[in-house]
C-alpha cells in the first residue's frame, strides 16, 4: 500500500500537488495520503500583551483548516481518503518529522517559484525538506 504525505499551505502550488498527487495514484486504490498544514510558532515579542496564547492557538488552528480544506476538497472528489494533521514549528523539519513518524513512502508537494537566486539567498521549505526527509521528495511547480 502506498503511504504519502501532502504537505499543504492552501497556495495555489499546493493545489497543484494535490492534483498532481491524484493523477499519481489513479488506479492505486488503497492508498493512505496524510494531508499537513504547519504553521510557524509566534513568538512572544510579535504579539500584544492582550492577546492570549489560547487565542493564538484559535487563530493557528482556524487557519490550519483553512488551508486544508482546498487540498482534501480536491483529494476528496477523487475518492481519496485522507487523514489531515496541524503542527506547529520549522516547516522544513517538522514536514521531515510527520514523514518519519507516519512511515510514509513518499513526499509530495508544491513549490512557490521564488527563482534561482532568491531560493538561493533564501533557502526553501522544499530545498531543506529535500535534505532532511530520508524519503523521496516529489516536488510540483
Amino acid at each position: 500500500m502506498r503511504k504519502l504525505l501532502l504537505p499543504t499551505d492552501g497556495s495555489a502550488s499546493s493545489l497543484r500537488a494535490a492534483g498532481f498527487l491524484v493523477r499519481f495514484l489513479a488506479g492505486q486504490p488503497g492508498a493512505e495520503v496524510h494531508v499537513l498544514h504547519v504553521h510557524s510558532p509566534v513568538m512572544a515579542w510579535e504579539i500584544s500583551p492582550y492577546v492570549t496564547a489560547e487565542m493564538v492557538r484559535r487563530i493557528h488552528e482556524q487557519a490550519g483548516h483553512e488551508a486544508l480544506k482546498g487540498t482534501r476538497s480536491v483529494l476528496d472528489a477523487a475518492g481519496i481518503p485522507c487523514e489531515g494533521h496541524l503542527e506547529s514549528g520549522d516547516p522544513a523539519q517538522v514536514i521531515a518529522d510527520i514523514a518519519a513518524r507516519e512511515r510514509v513512502n513518499g513526499i509530495v508537494m508544491g513549490t512557490r517559484g521564488m527563482g534561482p537566486i532568491k531560493s538561493l539567498v533564501l533557502g526553501s521549505v522544499a530545498t531543506k525538506v529535500i535534505h532532511l526527509s530520508d524519503v523521496p521528495v516529489t516536488l510540483v511547480k
